[in-house]
């Protein structure tokens, strides 16, 4: 498949879909962009910066990942995580949480974690890598404010250069972006990109997001030698499966190319 089919395929998948669709993929210098500057509610994308800024602040010594931290019933949130299910009487480590936050997508722990890092240095953090469509305004699970107009914003741009960033950015150590990836890669949610995927020659990274109305994925794909990031970001849906099947079909997309190219 060349590459000009490659976006034609994609194109068609974008337009099936009834939904607003945002996709940012880069590989071997090939840029496809549709939509991609445009701002999306981040739903749990917000917790890839999220997770930049407190292993930033890991390796400035203003956060000890090795802290114990108690988590009291009034603190647990609903949605996405297991922390919600657990006895208040247990204890974990802001590492556990910040594991919790990208496997499983724990709200709980992504609570936490902002009150931990502190909401103004993950903004510091989003504006330090120019990500100009997104912003924390709110924590995970507050409907209330999102009612009110107050939501988490991001897009597909954004997100790619947080997985570039990931992958071979200058601000975190090598240390810090190989244990980013190793959590990515442990992702249990797989029922997007990764799931018309067969990567033998290969891994994926990816991170989830998703809401009423809204699904999203992103992922550092590697093959053969060859890296890819993409965002796939979907808005106003009205069915939740027809977002994440638009999201499934581009992903195998993706993977026939590097397949049958690489």
């Amino acid at each position: 498949m060349d590459i000009d089919k490659f976006k034609s395929n994609i194109n068609d998948h974008v337009k099936k879909c009834q939904g607003r669709v945002s996709i940012w993929i880069e590989m071997d210098k090939e840029i496809i962009e549709i939509n991609s500057k445009q701002a999306y509610p981040a739903a749990s994308l917000i917790k890839v910066p999220i997770l930049i800024e407190a292993f930033r602040q890991k390796e400035e010594g203003k956060l000890d990942v090795e802290q114990l931290v108690s988590i009291s019933k009034e603190e647990k949130v609903g949605g996405a995580g297991v922390l919600f299910s657990l006895s208040s009487k247990a204890s974990f480590t802001i590492h556990d949480l910040m594991t919790l936050m990208i496997i499983v997508s724990d709200n709980t722990a992504t609570n936490q974690l902002i009150d931990l890092i502190g909401w103004h240095e993950i903004n510091q953090c989003i504006k330090a890598l120019n990500l100009t469509s997104t912003r924390l305004n709110r924590k995970m699970m507050d409907l209330d404010a999102i009612k009110l107009g107050k939501d988490n914003w991001t897009s597909a741009v954004n997100i790619g250069t947080c997985l570039k960033e990931i992958y071979k950015g200058s601000l975190l150590s090598k240390e810090s972006k190989e244990e980013i990836l190793s959590m990515m890669r442990k992702q249990q949610f797989k029922e997007k990109l990764p799931a018309y995927m067969n990567l033998e020659k290969g891994w994926i990274a990816n991170k989830t997001g998703e809401l009423e109305g809204i699904e999203h994925d992103c992922a550092i794909i590697q093959y053969n030698g060859i890296t890819v990031y993409m965002a796939v970001l979907i808005d106003q849906l009205s069915a939740q499966e027809d977002g994440r099947e638009t999201i499934r079909q581009i992903g195998k997309l993706v993977n026939n190319y590097l397949v049958n190219t690489y």
